[in-house]
């Protein structure tokens, strides 16, 4: 083989390498065992602090529903990461701290939020950069007059 086919194959490979997926998994490791072993009616918080370990987040008004969330991302070289997967485990408590019911949720859920790239809108006015380095000047009083006290 020649020389330039090696050294134009070993560039490629090395240029195509750049391209592969970076794989990411965050939040909650999901033991599918344990979760099918929380039952309604008969867990309580305790039981299932000790079966799933603590929540990812719990409901801002009282301690009625547990939310166990993870997510699996994927990137490919400098673009922005894409979910790939979700789960979404809710535990609801009633109010006497029994387990009311238990659900899984997907990556139905998950909001494509696209902030506007080019101008964020601000209350005020737009003042171009000669205006914020010298807007300051004559708008302060001048030097008080009379004996230093």
């Amino acid at each position: 083989m020649p020389r330039w086919i090696a050294l134009g194959l070993a560039t490629f490979a090395l240029a195509t390498a750049g391209c592969s997926r970076i794989a990411n998994t965050q939040g909650y490791i999901v033991d599918e065992e344990l979760f099918a072993a929380v039952q309604p009616g008969v867990d309580n918080r305790a039981s299932v602090a000790k079966a799933l370990g603590r929540p990812t987040t719990v409901t801002q008004w009282g301690d009625d529903v547990w939310y166990y969330i993870s997510r699996n991302t994927g990137q490919r070289a400098f673009l922005r990461p894409r979910p790939t997967a979700q789960s979404i485990l809710v535990v609801r408590f009633d109010e006497r701290g029994t387990v009311a019911s238990v659900e899984r949720r997907g990556l139905e859920k998950v909001a494509d939020i696209r902030p506007n790239a080019n101008k964020t809108p601000t209350l005020g006015r737009d003042r171009t950069l000669i205006e914020d380095i010298f807007g300051n000047i004559g708008s302060f009083g001048g030097v008080p007059s009379g004996p230093p006290q």
